[in-house]
């Protein structure tokens, strides 16, 4: 395996240089780019519907390197609330991975590979309904646990099968979780109180992202292939395996629905683009599927219904970004898309070209672009007028306003954030009292 070609932490060389350059592609284009907005004085956090019942409506964003979740006001100035230790439990994971010849070859694997010469702690992460604990998948430990918010301990543990657990997804009733277990091509879909296993189903290489559609009825699991190796020309995309779009019953895990979307892709013209895909996000009506693929600066528009491919976007370059594929994050050159409450408008975050942009869904034209350094996710606030955006090379999380495109905020995290999700705590929560 051959690490990404992206340093630890930022250098200031490489933001300036890059930044001067999209400076210049911004302007070449009409577009302003935009400095920072003060968040208005003590604005306060939305309403939420748990707001009755003692809980307060945050963000927990994943510091992947750090093993860490910061908990976040989730509108205004995103300001930190508090934090959890995801793996309180390292030094027992630690022992049985060195005490396990395949399992710690798998574990300096992934260091190499996605985690960029670091452990990946958390990938992703769900609160319980109730706000008393928060469920976490661990890539480098290959499970998911939940963590008790008030104490900080592990209230159970669910090792996945394989070497590597990934991206999740939350029920709409906030009772289950479905994890990708990325080395066996699998997902389990687990009970949030418990951790016990309700189901689990097989997808194709490498298992990522998960959404739940039909009110919870559906499972549609993306798989990416194999994203780490150096085999990353377009000649050599046979190399990357079986990518498809699996789509289950979520109460009986049976297959339902398999789309190659290589087929969609060539039918519309497109057979230079990769089938691997990456975030996604659906219309508030589901009629639409919107998505990223490998190596693409762009997101491609599908039909659901029409069972086709509809629109493909293609979004600006950064000079200053290399050309070599190879250097390019996990196969990723754009990771991170969310779509507003009304459906009106997309976030695209511009990973390796280090910019965000709010996209007309309408007209598909692109707004500002927004400094941004390899931002890696892109969600939603909880009153739903801005998209945040993770900067996993600032360490830190932006708000940008999903009408102007403008920044209105950012907020110091830890290291290297990724998956950032909207979720509950107690009203009064500061931290886990165990800490």
């Amino acid at each position: 395996m051959t690490a990404p070609a992206h340093p630890a932490s930022p250098r200031p060389s490489r933001i300036s240089r890059r930044t001067r350059a999209l400076g210049g592609l911004a302007a070449a284009l009409g577009l302003a780019l935009t400095a920072s907005a003060t968040a208005p004085a003590g604005a306060a956090a939305a309403a939420s519907p748990a707001a009755g019942q003692g809980l307060r409506e945050v963000m927990f964003v994943g510091n992947n390197w750090d093993g860490t979740a910061d908990v976040i006001r989730s509108t205004g100035d995103l300001a930190r609330i508090g934090r959890v230790n995801v793996i309180p439990d390292k030094e027992q994971r630690l022992t049985e991975i060195y005490l396990n010849p395949v399992k710690l070859a798998y574990f300096l694997g992934i260091r190499l590979g996605p985690g960029e010469g670091h452990d990946q702690f958390v990938d992703d992460m769900y609160s319980t309904p109730d706000g008393t604990a928060v469920v976490v998948s661990r890539p480098s430990f290959a499970d998911v646990v939940s963590i008790d918010l008030a104490t900080g301990r592990i209230n159970w543990r669910f090792p996945v099968s394989g070497y590597r657990s990934d991206h999740m997804a939350l029920s709409p009733d906030g009772t289950r979780v479905a994890v990708s277990a990325s080395t066996s091509n699998t997902v389990h879909v687990l009970d949030v109180r418990t951790g016990a296993q309700l189901g689990s189903f097989g997808t194709g290489d490498k298992p990522h992202e998960n959404l739940f559609t039909d009110g919870g009825r559906r499972i549609w699991n993306m798989s990416i292939g194999e994203v780490n190796t150096a085999l990353d020309a377009p000649w050599l995309d046979w190399t990357k395996g079986d990518r498809r779009i699996t789509v289950v019953d979520a109460d009986t895990f049976a297959q339902t629905r398999v789309i190659d979307m290589r087929e969609r892709l060539d039918a519309f013209g497109r057979s230079d683009l990769s089938d691997a895909i990456r975030p996604a996000a659906f219309t508030p009506d589901e009629s639409k599927l919107y998505f990223q693929v490998s190596f693409f600066n762009g997101f491609v528009e599908y039909d659901v219904a029409g069972d086709r491919i509809t629109r493909i976007k293609t979004l600006p370059k950064n000079p200053a970004t290399s050309e070599d594929r190879t250097t390019w994050v996990n196969d990723s050159r754009h990771h991170g898309l969310s779509m507003s409450p009304a459906g009106d408008k997309l976030c695209v975050a511009g990973t390796m070209d280090d910019y965000a942009t709010v996209v007309d869904r309408a007209t598909l034209q692109e707004g500002p672009l927004v400094p941004a350094s390899k931002p890696y996710w892109a969600t939603v606030s909880g009153d739903g007028k801005s998209c945040i955006i993770s900067e996993s090379g600032a360490d830190q999380v932006t708000a940008i306003d999903f009408a102007t495109g403008l920044r209105t905020a950012s907020v110091p995290v830890g290291d290297h954030p990724q998956r950032v999700r909207l979720g509950h705590v107690a009203a009064d929560w500061t931290g886990p009292s165990g800490r």
